[in-house]
């Protein structure tokens, strides 16, 4: 299979080129997609450096920071245009472990058309979470899985293998989320039209080096955007149920 490893970046200068090698430790042959907005600490320019350096090493550079979804469409136009069979979506920091892609890389083999590493199902979990925070994480996938109607117990997790196949089919250029709520909507996406989603468990660690993006804003627009897809969805279920009655 020919995997290719989307890798969104703002001020991520300590921790890009280790990613990067490790990456390429667990396999050789892997290609990566660079989305870098416009860090101010030089992050930039390492992902130049590195993509003169390796093979199969990309970057796509953007004006200034739009949010993650906003940079993972950008990397996905990019890399489905090309003629690889799988992309990988995770965090440069460290947080997803790069040793668990092969992992999903047999799960795809197997049949899956997405895979999900997961915090929630058995042997995953967080490493130095407060317990608020795991309290907030755990409750906030709760509400979206019973909102939504989605069989998937991490939507939030950004550590995840898709067919290209079945991205291209959800059409992530026209999804509408450009902070983390992005991951819920390509979930959901997937859900809807019956793409087999298999979750896989990882060891969710916090980040050593550099500053978490997550904020009150980035959580509350996620809420906002799960609670209107939900009543959506669930006003359209009952309009089909009158009708049929």
């Amino acid at each position: 299979m020919r995997v290719c490893v989307v890798l969104p970046t703002y001020n991520e200068s300590e921790n890009l080129r280790p990613m990067v090698s490790r990456l390429r430790e667990v396999d050789p042959d892997i290609a990566m997609v660079i989305v870098d907005d416009n860090s101010p600490d030089g992050t930039g320019l390492i992902a130049d450096e590195l993509a003169g350096e390796l093979a199969g090493v990309e970057v796509i550079h953007r004006p200034g920071k739009q949010g993650l979804g906003n940079a993972y469409r950008h990397g996905f136009a990019h890399v489905l245009a090309g003629s690889n069979d799988v992309i990988v979506t995770m965090d440069v920091d460290f947080s997803h472990d790069p040793a668990v892609i092969p992992d999903m890389l047999r799960a795809i083999e197997a049949g899956a058309d997405a895979v999900v590493g997961s915090r929630y199902v058995r042997g995953g979990g967080t490493v130095n979470w407060p317990l608020h925070r795991r309290l907030l994480s755990r409750w906030g996938n709760s509400y979206t899985g019973a909102l939504l109607g989605v069989r998937v117990r991490d939507c939030t997790s950004g550590f995840r293998a898709y067919r290209t196949s079945a991205l291209a089919a959800i059409a992530p250029e026209t999804t509408r989320a450009d902070g983390y709520a992005f991951l819920t909507e390509l979930v959901l996406r997937l859900s809807r039209m019956r793409f087999t989603i298999v979750e896989v468990p990882i060891r969710f660690k916090e980040r050593e080096l550099g500053t978490s993006k997550m904020s009150g804003r980035i959580i509350a627009e996620s809420m906002l955007l799960v609670t209107r897809w939900g009543l959506v969805h669930r006003g359209r279920r009952l309009l089909a149920a009158i009708r049929r009655g």
